[in-house]
């Protein structure tokens, strides 16, 4: 009995023994996961029950030398779909996704997948609740299936820059649709419309997206970058840092808050070289004509003021993105609104003689007087003087009467007297047949012709006088652009310094500090840059004589320039008029450059205009109004407001202009001497490329059409919730569990805001 007992005992020894054993290893697996790796575990609860989104960074504004703003940023409201929660909602609610199959190439080889139908998902799943509040809108289900099959990571754009009764309707009704959200997205305002806009450039969608980025976020709404222009060329520091919001999700795994958010930070702000009323004044004075271009520099710093070009566009179009058949509409415009043609590279005619007299000066020709007898020989070619289709002749000249009359017979003879290798040395020291370094979409670097290139481009033609001869007056296969001559115009009224040409004064934190670069040195130098003096080639009396004949082209009378006199300032400039051909269609082309006051000078303005037949009566008076506005807004004199343009546009641009008269200015001093262009010359046009391609909104498919709502709803798919497991006891005795229907999840309480 007592050894039972005794055995008992023990039996209960031991399962006591055998229970503290098990719950002594039970607590300390309890300390081993809640204290010795509690962190770890907190912070994968943590992150299993928070989802990120990427808060789009907030570029810097665009602004005159002035502290005027030019570009800045406005609130956009846009309804995205997030793809792979609006599939996970599908299955949850309705059960499988529908599937598709394509051909995708795979390690080089074709192969079938199968992927979600994310069109009929939507087509199914979405656009009726949208159509019942009426709020569904077509899009284009191609761009859809294609982003959900490249793109996942990044929301899909269904509604852009949405109205406010949209939005309203949105807020007031609960959407109850996973994966449908509004974001609050910072986008670009151009606040002048057309104003500048081949210098500011537009934005868009980036090209390619940072996708191992996107992975770290459960949400990502990504940058916009420069597309063009100084948006392009300065979008390193305009961007700005972007910003993080982290929102809660419940047990269910619904996004129902948000827990903190770090704010996205503002881009540098760009200061310009322009100053916007000038720019407004030459945007003013150049839509009395159809196609051309104007440049205003400051010729002691090669600073830019103002660069204009005709037609023109608002770049507002392009925001957040423009609809592809406004975009075909500038693409197929003959007039070419989205070229920059104070870049581009024309024929410059008698404008170019500055550069002839230069190089002649450097072979010792100050002195050098030849006779106009109507033209010049060279070869079985007469080479006219413009004069001859006027029944008299020159006579005897020196360089500056040359210049003031502009007669070609002189410059035959002059300018192969100071021979090709002259002219173009002196071209290059001025700039003439490179891009100026502004960074500006589609520069040309114009032609600066001779023998050497002549072997390159046309190996089976040889240089000769006669080519010189053409050269000599800007003719032949001379191109320039408008910029181009400005600047050179620059370095004559200055006497002799030839500067960079400068678009971006400073680039500016949002807290003032100047930005850095990669080296920690600041993003834009402050000091003019030089790029030749020609001081070190010529006497200043040389220059002089440049000078003084480009005084006698205003100001004395048979001068070609007479109608650019004013009556309080001495101007000095220089009339151009030659022939181009852009894609087959002939073009006269007319110049203007000049510089005023002649003993000081302040500004250069050079003027360009196609379809102008002469350059003394069509872009003189052009470069005029804008001359005397600059002069008088100096002396408090004029106030230009800077106002909101929209895009400078003629309805036939290719009628030819035979003057230009401004109805509100006095009316020209000087004579009607003009000079004419030699038709038996032409050469072809180097027009600036189109801006780059923004991001383009595709017209509605077919499959995206969206039936209108009829007058009574259509009835919702009942969504079916799958089979919940039986427990034990259920198993056990053959009891079935009812199956229920799941609620529709309530939308993402998800908003999106700029800073």
């Amino acid at each position: 009995m007592s050894r039972g007992r005794m055995s008992s005992r023990l039996r209960i020894q031991f399962l006591a023994l055998l229970m503290l054993t098990g719950l002594g290893g039970l607590g300390l697996r309890l300390w081993w996961i809640q204290v010795a790796h509690g962190a770890e575990w907190t912070a994968q609860l943590r992150g299993s029950s928070q989802a990120t989104v990427r808060i789009p960074s907030v570029r810097g504004e665009i602004k005159d030398r002035n502290g005027v703003t030019l570009v800045q940023n406005r609130a956009s409201y846009e309804v995205d779909f997030y793809l792979p929660e609006m599939v996970k909602g599908y299955r949850e609610r309705l059960g499988s996704p529908p599937l598709t199959e394509y051909r995708a190439i795979i390690n080089g080889m074709p192969k079938d997948q199968k992927e979600p139908d994310i069109i009929k998902i939507v087509n199914d799943g979405i656009v009726p609740r949208l159509n019942e509040l009426d709020l569904a809108r077509d899009y284009n289900a191609g761009r859809l299936q294609k982003h959900y099959r490249n793109d996942t990571e990044v929301p899909f754009s269904y509604i852009k820059d949405i109205d406010f009764p949209t939005m309203a309707k949105f807020s007031e009704h609960d959407v109850g649709l996973p994966g449908v959200d509004i974001a609050i997205k910072p986008v670009r305002s151009y606040i002048y419309g057309a104003l500048g806009a081949h210098l500011l450039g537009y934005v868009g969608a980036p090209d390619d997206i940072n996708k191992e980025e996107a992975r770290k976020f459960t949400f990502y709404q990504g940058d916009v970058e420069g597309k063009s222009n100084i948006e392009k060329s300065m979008d390193e520091y305009l961007r700005g840092k972007p910003g993080v919001r982290y929102l809660r999700r419940n047990a269910k795994g619904v996004i129902d808050g948000v827990l903190h958010e770090d704010p996205p930070l503002q881009g540098a702000n760009v200061f310009l070289t322009l100053d916007a009323r000038i720019q407004s004044i030459a945007e003013e004075a150049l839509r009395a004509i159809s196609r051309g271009a104007a440049v205003v520099v400051d010729p002691n710093n090669g600073n830019i003021l103002a660069m204009v070009s005709v037609p023109s566009f608002d770049p507002n179009t392009f925001i957040p993105s423009i609809k592809a058949k406004d975009w075909k509409a500038l693409q197929k415009d003959e007039a070419d609104p989205l070229v920059n043609r104070a870049i581009s590279a024309l024929p410059p005619g008698s404008t170019f003689k500055l550069i002839t007299s230069l190089a002649g000066l450097r072979k010792n020709l100050a002195n050098a007087r030849y006779n106009c007898g109507g033209g010049v020989s060279y070869g079985d070619h007469f080479f006219q003087c413009w004069v001859a289709e006027k029944h008299y002749t020159h006579g005897t000249l020196g360089l500056m009467d040359a210049i003031k009359v502009s007669c070609d017979s002189y410059f035959y003879q002059y300018g192969n007297a100071a021979g090709i290798q002259s002219i173009d040395a002196v071209g290059k020291m001025l700039g003439l047949g490179e891009e100026s370094g502004l960074e500006l979409t589609g520069e040309q670097a114009g032609n600066l012709p001779g023998p050497e290139w002549m072997q390159i481009h046309h190996p089976q033609e040889r240089w000769s006088q006669a080519q010189t001869a053409n050269v000599s007056i800007g003719q032949g296969y001379t191109l320039v652009s408008p910029l181009q001559l400005a600047m050179a115009y620059a370095t004559i009224a200055n006497g002799g310094v030839c500067y960079y040409p400068r678009l971006v004064d400073r680039v500016l934190n949002q807290d003032g500090s100047p930005a850095l670069d990669e080296n920690g040195k600041n993003v834009v130098s402050q000091k003019p840059r030089v790029r030749t003096d020609l001081r070190n080639e010529l006497s200043p009396d040389k220059i002089d004589l440049v000078r003084k004949g480009f005084w006698k082209v205003v100001n004395e009378d048979g001068g070609t320039g007479g109608r650019a006199r004013l009556k309080n300032v001495q101007v000095a400039g220089k009339t151009g008029t030659a022939q181009a051909t852009e894609r087959g269609h002939k073009d006269t082309i007319a110049w203007f450059a000049c510089f005023a006051p002649f003993d000081n000078p302040k500004y250069v303005v050079a003027v360009m205009v196609q379809g102008g037949e002469h350059g003394g009566s069509v872009a003189g008076p052009v470069a005029t109004r804008i001359m005397e506005r600059t002069l008088a807004l100096d002396e408090a004199k004029f106030d230009m407001q800077v106002a909101w343009l929209s895009p400078a546009h003629k309805a036939n641009p290719f009628q030819m202009i035979k003057d230009v008269t401004y109805h509100d200015s006095g009316g020209n001093l000087g004579s009607d001497d003009e000079e004419n262009a030699d038709e038996s010359q032409n050469a072809d046009a180097q027009m600036a490329s189109a801006s780059a391609a923004p991001d383009v909104e595709p017209e509605a498919d077919s499959q995206g059409k969206v039936r209108r709502r009829a007058a009574t709803a259509a009835a919702r798919a009942a969504p079916v919730a799958p089979p919940a497991p039986r427990n034990f006891f259920q198993r056990l005795f053959g009891i079935h569990r009812q199956p229920a229907q799941v609620p529709t999840p309530p939308p993402p309480n998800r908003r999106r805001g700029t800073r």
